[in-house]
């Protein structure tokens, strides 16, 4: 296994103005990647701020706001991208809805939404990277999809959520199939790394003492499994699940 260095690479990471995109964002920085942040909800103060913390590091970024919920919003990422630095090593598909429904309550708008968001445009965005990534010299580079426990599990309470990321978890694999040798595709079920809005301190880390580790994770521990799969490159296919053993229970 060959460890490949972020240093002079360029970085895309959707969703990462804040939260675990923003962690995957500044640990692929410290990595040495120059990042492009992408935003499209969150304020342009958030994304500017992002920015900044990262360039404080030593390497390049730039923000681009875009809907990815658009083929026009996903078109304007990467050509923000290739004007920015003419050059793509590293995709992660962050950028995700979180949106609470039982399955007979979804509406036909609310699935529409939720796959356009959390499955299509990981597809159209994967679509993007990889001629840019092809032209590189040598030719490759590595795409990290940022999944969840609803990839897997049944959440009864997260319906739609659930299946659109059950989409990408086998997005991720045909994707490390199809796009091999030059290009890698990865993935990461993150567990409880975010302490919920309703939740205070105590409740958080009540919720975890049942875990084999009995406490909670965070948004960095997620960053460096993502930078992990970024530089380790025999791993292709690989889903990493980073919960503190919540899934051997």
């Amino acid at each position: 296994m060959m460890h490949v260095s972020l240093k002079g690479k360029v970085a895309l990471v959707t969703g990462s103005a804040h939260r675990v995109g923003k962690a995957i964002a500044v640990e692929m920085a410290k990595a040495g990647a120059n990042i492009m942040v992408h935003y499209s909800s969150s304020p342009d103060e958030t994304a500017r701020e992002t920015v900044r913390e990262i360039k404080s590091l030593g390497v390049d970024a730039f923000a681009c706001k875009a809907d990815l919920r658009t083929v026009e919003g996903i078109d304007s990422l990467f050509a923000a991208v290739e004007r920015e630095f003419k050059r793509l090593d590293v995709l992660v598909n962050s950028a995700s809805n979180f949106q609470k429904r039982r399955l007979m309550e979804v509406t036909l708008e609310e699935w529409e939404e939720t796959m356009r968001i959390n499955l299509t445009a990981p597809f159209l965005c994967t679509k993007a990277a990889v001629p840019m990534m092809e032209r590189n010299d040598p030719p490759g580079g590595v795409i990290i999809n940022i999944l969840d426990k609803g990839a897997v599990d049944a959440w009864k309470e997260f319906a739609h959520h659930g299946v659109s990321k059950a989409g990408l978890y086998a997005l991720t694999r045909v994707s490390a199939l199809s796009l091999g040798p030059n290009i890698r595709c990865n993935g990461i079920i993150p567990g409880a790394v975010l302490k919920p809005a309703d939740y205070d301190e105590q409740q958080w880390v009540n919720n975890t003492k049942a875990y084999p580790l009995q406490r909670p994770g965070t948004a960095e521990d997620v960053a460096r499994a993502a930078v992990y799969l970024a530089t380790e490159d025999f791993l292709t296919g690989t889903i990493i699940t980073v919960d503190g053993g919540e899934g051997v229970m």
